[in-house]
Order: structure tokens, then C-alpha cells, then sequence
């Protein structure tokens, strides 16, 4: 389930199942006619930039519509959505997007995040206007019963010492008093009786109130005032959470988080959504990807997830995060490209690479390995699918598939030859001369048709880049080596810096877990100091179509710089 996915949000969704959808947290670009929202600069997002703003506000409207109807065919009848979005159309968004489809009936919260206290670089003296430093989340349910766990935040300083001001002297525990008088009275069939020489209606029965008094829990501040009962500070969840959410701040230059994507949201708000309107094992959608925090969020809270962005950067930027966050105990999950890498592909485990193409191809894979006769799938229509990956496939290859699709099921080996069908496929990566005159004979001679298929033929295939590193001493700094490092990539097309995204460096890689330490370098180069010793630093690099390499560089630091 868990899969990153390249490609326009609004045909990935019409692609997905009606109502399999838990939870969708959606931050679409913003209606600012701005072009500071090209973030990445590939071509899928200026595609989409263009697409956006081709017109006013009501196309805007018209291209986030067709998206969020999309969204409310897949979301369950338990589900929820958030749609994050600014002053610029929030207005527009909720009456003509999200009342419209969703009804004004499921709207349920108006949520404002205050993201900042101050504004950056607004600072004339003649402003007549005022700074906006906060966003809103709309909060919309499919239907009246959906998912939702009410979430609590710490009491503030200044509520502790106005509230719970009384402390223990014997246990030290901190309490409040709270009113023990019964709601409605007599009316409401509440007990009347005397407590401390107090006589009212009361919240327990005499009973029950013997026992609180016995266990210290009445307390009569004075002779005559009305008895409270104490209410523990450590026994409280504290304050339930409200609309305003003043407590998480967006995420500064130097923050742990910051992956350099300009528009991140931290970790915190997505954390909160998440547990509000979900449980462990539901699924999250966020189809305006972004930096990835919804996914890295989501597979943390151990929820299941679909991420979909038309950013090449934003993909591979948010697979690298996962890798970088996933322990031993992480879900697996997939990354469909536009074009998938020949090498990839060609060199995978066998079994997995079966039952994907075979998918991929249409057909459904066989289950299990053995007792199939070398047949690795079934066509929708009950023809055979045998899998090689391998290229030039020869003609033993098409008599013994011949063979086992006799053998397997002969009757509907006979019924495909007489209905001048294929008695099945063979996929592989590139095929010999003499398979494909074996194939031309069988037709001719036999009447049994066979049909080869290249894996290009149902998955596009590229050749990822190719990557070169060079250093440059920078002599030592505090008993530190500093070393300048520079890469340089080629696309496919042989062209420097051609189509090149981006590049993540580790500057500790263990030689199996790519673990960047840098993960989005726009330019290719980075300065790193090391302590004497032996070092591996790993740095990859990613294209316009996705694909991706990896070199690795051993040092060894002892007075000099030797490079194994």
C-alpha cells in the first residue's frame, strides 16, 4: 500500500478505488499569482504552475474542484480531509470548493495556525495594512460518523498557577477545586442532604460523598462556605485542543527538520492531524506531496500511505527522507516513476521483478514458484505470461514455453489455437534472432501464436546518470581535515548538469543504509571536516526523470589524504 507516486495528482486519484482512503491532509499551492511558487523548477511543477494560473481565480477554483471531487469519490464514509490554504482564496475554497462538494454539513472546524509571530521583510512605515502571519485548515468529514480523537495540549504556566493552585503538604501533588454542587437541582433528581454544615443539592449521593471526605478529597476553604471537591493536576489530560493553534511554529532556518524545501510544514502540525482523525493502520493521502512531511509523518505513526506529487525533486526528495527515518521495523514501500532504470530492473531479485512486470503488464502472477511449469502468470483472459529477465532471449526458450502451456492446460492451449489467439506471452528485456523466427514459424506452420513483449514495451526504461567526484584539500582546521567535494553528474543524454535535480551526501555511509546528511544540494558541492581515520562518503544524484546514482568515496586520513 505504501507508495510514492510521480505524476498529476488529478490522474493518479482517478486511478485509485472508490472509498479506501482514511485520512487526506492536502497543502495545494496557494493562490498568490506568484511565480516564488515554482519551488523545485522541474518541469512537472512548472507544468502544473502553468495550469494553475492560466487564468483568474476562477480557474484556480475550477483545476482545485476537479482535484478535491476526485478526493471525496476515494475517502471512506469514516473519512476526513484538510485542506491547508491561505487568505488568498480560503474564502473562495470553502464556499465554492468544500461546501460544494463535501456539503456545509460535514464542515467541522475552521482551524487557524498561527505559524509566525513576526513577518519577515514587512517592515515600511507607511503600511495601511496588516501582516498576515497565519494560515487556515479547513476541516471537512465525508459523513457524521468519521474518526476523531480528542487531543489535549500541556496547561500553560500562567493557567497552573490561576487554576491549580493548592499543593499537598504531605504528597506534594498540586490540585484545584472544583463544585460538587448538583446541576439542576431537584429537578435533575439530585440528592439534598448537609455536608459541613452546608446543606444543597449535591452532585453524589451521601454515600459516595462519605467516601470522598474519608479519602481528604472535600475541602472546605472556610467555616461556611460551600464544600469543593479537589481535582489532581497529574489526573487531568489537560487543555482540550481548540481551533487557534498558537503552539506550533513554522520551521526556522536552523531546525533539525528543514530538508530545504522553502514551504515545509514541521512535523508537529501534521503529527496532530494525524492522531486526531486517524488510527494506526488507516491510510493517508496527501497528493500535494511537497517537502514529504505528511508521508514521513504518517509511516512514523505507523499508517499506512500514499504520497503524490508532479515533482520529480519532491519524490525523490521525500523517498530519500524515508530511507533516512526507516528502521528495521518500517513497512516497505514503492516509488513509480515516469521511467523506471534498465539496471534496476534488470538486476533484481527474479521473483520480485516477476510478479511486478507481470502486474504492470496487466496480468495477475502467480502466487507461488514452483509446480507452474516455468509460467509465471495468467492474462485476464487465461493466457500464459512467463517472465525472463534477461536480453537476447533464444529459441529453446519459446519451445519450452510452448511445451508447458500445452502441458499446464491443454484445453485452453487448443481453445486459444482454434480462436487464432495467443496462446500466451513472453516478456523479457530484448529478444534473439532466433526466437523471433521460432514465434514467425509457429504462426505460419502451426497456427499457434505466441506474442513477445519487451519490458519497454509495458514500462518505460531510461539509463540513469552517470556520476564522477572530485576533492580538494583544504589542509586542517583544528586537528580536522577539510575536504572541499564536487560532483558532477551526466543524464542520459551525455549532457553535464542536464536535467540533473538535485544531490544527497553522507559523509558516514555504512555501505548498505544511504543515510544523507545533506539531503537536497542544488549546486553538486559540499566541505566536510573529518578526524583521522577511515571514511566512506556516498553522494547520489537525481535526474529530471527520477532515475538515480550513486558513487562512493573511501578515505583514509592519517597526515596525508590517500583515496582507495
Amino acid at each position: 500500500m505504501n507508495k510514492l507516486i510521480l505524476g498529476d495528482c488529478l490522474e493518479v486519484l482517478k486511478k485509485l478505488d472508490t472509498e479506501t482512503i482514511d485520512l487526506i491532509y492536502i497543502d495545494p499551492p496557494f493562490f498568490s499569482n506568484r511565480t516564488y511558487e515554482v519551488i523545485w523548477g522541474d518541469k512537472g511543477e512548472v507544468r502544473s504552475f502553468e495550469d494553475r494560473f492560466s487564468g483568474g481565480i476562477e480557474h484556480y477554483i475550477g483545476w482545485l474542484k476537479e482535484r478535491v471531487q476526485e478526493l471525496y469519490r476515494i475517502l471512506k464514509p469514516t473519512g476526513s480531509i484538510f485542506v491547508h490554504c491561505d487568505w488568498h482564496a480560503n474564502a473562495y475554497i470553502r464556499v465554492s470548493v468544500l461546501d460544494k462538494i463535501f456539503g456545509g454539513n460535514n464542515f467541522r472546524n475552521e482551524i487557524i495556525w498561527k505559524r509566525a509571530d513576526t513577518v519577515k521583510g514587512n517592515f515600511g512605515q507607511n503600511k495601511k495594512y496588516l501582516d498576515v502571519n497565519v494560515d487556515t485548515i479547513f476541516f471537512y468529514t465525508k459523513n457524521g460518523t468519521y474518526t476523531f480523537e480528542e487531543l489535549y495540549k500541556p496547561y500553560t504556566d500562567t493557567y497552573l498557577k490561576q487554576f491549580y493552585k493548592y499543593v499537598e503538604k504531605d504528597t506534594g501533588r498540586r490540585y484545584r477545586l472544583i463544585s460538587m454542587i448538583g446541576p439542576g437541582g431537584e429537578s435533575k433528581g439530585n440528592p439534598f442532604y448537609e455536608v459541613m454544615g452546608v446543606s444543597k443539592y449535591w452532585r453524589y449521593s451521601e454515600s459516595k460523598m462519605k467516601i470522598l471526605i474519608e479519602k481528604g478529597m472535600v475541602v472546605q476553604t472556610r467555616k461556611g462556605t460551600v464544600p469543593q471537591r479537589k481535582q489532581y493536576l497529574d489526573e487531568g489530560k489537560g487543555v482540550a485542543l481548540q481551533t487557534l493553534w498558537e503552539d506550533i511554529s513554522a520551521l526556522g532556518s536552523g531546525s533539525s527538520e528543514r530538508i530545504g524545501y522553502p514551504t515545509q510544514k514541521p512535523e508537529a502540525l501534521l503529527e496532530r492531524i494525524i492522531k486526531m482523525a486517524s488510527n494506526e493502520g488507516d491510510i493517508v493521502l496527501d497528493c500535494f506531496m511537497g517537502g514529504g512531511t505528511t508521508i514521513a509523518v504518517a509511516d512514523k505513526l505507523n499508517r499506512k500511505w500514499i504520497g503524490i506529487d508532479q515533482s520529480v525533486n519532491a519524490v525523490k526528495v521525500t523517498e530519500f527522507r524515508l530511507n533516512k527515518q526507516q528502521d528495521l521495523f518500517s513497512k516497505p514501500f514503492s516509488v513509480q516513476l515516469h521511467k523506471y532504470d534498465y539496471d534496476t530492473l534488470r538486476y533484481k531479485d527474479a521473483f520480485e521483478f516477476e510478479n511486478w512486470i507481470v502486474g504492470q503488464f496487466g496480468g495477475i502472477p502467480n502466487s507461488k514458484q514452483r509446480g507452474d511449469l516455468g509460467l509465471d502468470g495468467r492474462t485476464r483472459e487465461n493466457q500464459a505470461i512467463q517472465v525472463k529477465r534477461s536480453d537476447g532471449v533464444g529459441r529453446n526458450v519459446i519451445d519450452n514455453f510452448k511445451s508447458a502451456c500445452e502441458r499446464f492446460d491443454k484445453a485452453n492451449f487448443e481453445k486459444n489455437k482454434a480462436a487464432n489467439i495467443p496462446i500466451g506471452f513472453i516478456i523479457a528485456f530484448s529478444f534473439g534472432k532466433g526466437a523471433i523466427e521460432e514465434i514467425a514459424r509457429l504462426r505460419n506452420e502451426e497456427n499457434c501464436i505466441i506474442k513477445l513483449v519487451t519490458v519497454e514495451e509495458i514500462v518505460p526504461i531510461a539509463k540513469k546518470p552517470t556520476l564522477e567526484i572530485e576533492m580538494i584539500d583544504k589542509g586542517l582546521k583544528k586537528d580536522l581535515r577539510e575536504i572541499e567535494f564536487m560532483a558532477s553528474a551526466k543524464s542520459e543524454t551525455g549532457m553535464t548538469g542536464a536535467t540533473i535535480c538535485f544531490y544527497s551526501w553522507d559523509f558516514a555511509y555504512n555501505g548498505t543504509h544511504f543515510n544523507p546528511e545533506i539531503l537536497l544540494d542544488k549546486i553538486g558541492k559540499q566541505t566536510y571536516q573529518f578526524k583521522a581515520g577511515e571514511h566512506k562518503i556516498a553522494v547520489k544524484v537525481v535526474d529530471g526523470e527520477g532515475l538515480e546514482s550513486i558513487e562512493v568515496v573511501h578515505l583514509k586520513i592519517n597526515g596525508m589524504i590517500e583515496r582507495k
